[in-house]
């Protein structure tokens, strides 16, 4: 080349945008609805193939400046750092979601899941269904998330409620509905990153000791989701005992 760069390192970074606009423009197109989340989905893959190439070719273009002397080392480096940039996280949902069942419907009551009413309208048609039973969500569920159980708290079951809904609030959701004589919550859950919109439904159970608490999440998109809805729950059930904690 005529100003002397390694060609690696040029090719490295070239790469490197490019993945980086296909992972903008998957995610802006997801999250402003121009294109199926499917397409979107297998767009950030490809950003991440080409992001490892480019880390590939960056890496072999540092290497090449210091053994031909020639200049192109920042070339070369930022090429490698915007592979990493745009490949790393999209890796590591991939890594995430193989150790996880593919399952969308996430429950702490596996017997008797809160159900949905409010949030089945605006779920729409082509979203998942809310049928658990075909596949046989609760034991993929039990074999994956075994952690996940009814929280049972002491205390007055409409300060409860009351505590469950100001914890719902607080992480940002969206409320469809909240019956305090049914202790019944359903809400919508939007991811940061992607704008997937996945639905809450809270049950709260008066009991001999206080009330049980139970909390119900659905992607509406997706067969896995990648135990973000198992992550939601835990975030929650720990939110609401700390609230709990400090209004006792």
């Amino acid at each position: 080349m005529s100003d002397g760069k390694s060609r690696f390192a040029s090719a490295g970074l070239w790469l490197g945008v490019v993945a980086l606009a296909v992972l903008v423009l998957s995610i802006l197109g997801n999250r402003l609805e121009l294109v199926h989340f499917g397409i979107a989905v297998r767009g950030m893959a490809l950003a991440a193939l080409i992001g490892i190439i480019a880390v590939v070719v960056s890496a072999a273009g540092v290497i090449l400046t210091f053994v031909t002397s020639r200049t192109g080392l920042r070339t070369a480096i930022a090429g490698l750092v915007l592979g990493v940039l745009v490949a790393a996280p999209v890796v590591q949902a991939i890594m995430v979601g193989a150790k996880v069942p593919r399952i969308h419907d996430i429950t702490t009551d596996l017997d008797s899941p809160p159900a949905f009413e409010a949030a089945v309208a605006a779920r729409g048609e082509s979203s998942n269904p809310l049928d658990r039973t075909s596949p046989d969500l609760a034991e993929l569920q039990r074999q994956a998330y075994p952690d996940l159980a009814t929280l049972n708290v002491s205390g007055h079951p409409g300060k409860i409620f009351e505590t469950a809904l100001e914890t719902a609030k607080a992480q940002g959701w969206e409320i469809l509905a909240a019956d305090p004589a049914r202790g019944t919550i359903e809400a919508v859950a939007v991811t940061r990153v992607m704008n997937f919109r996945d639905d809450v439904a809270i049950r709260i159970t008066e009991t001999a000791e206080g009330a049980a608490v139970d909390v119900r999440s659905v992607s509406r998109v997706g067969e896995s989701d990648l135990g973000a809805n198992a992550n939601r729950i835990r975030t929650y059930l720990h939110a609401l005992k700390v609230k709990l904690g400090e209004a006792g």
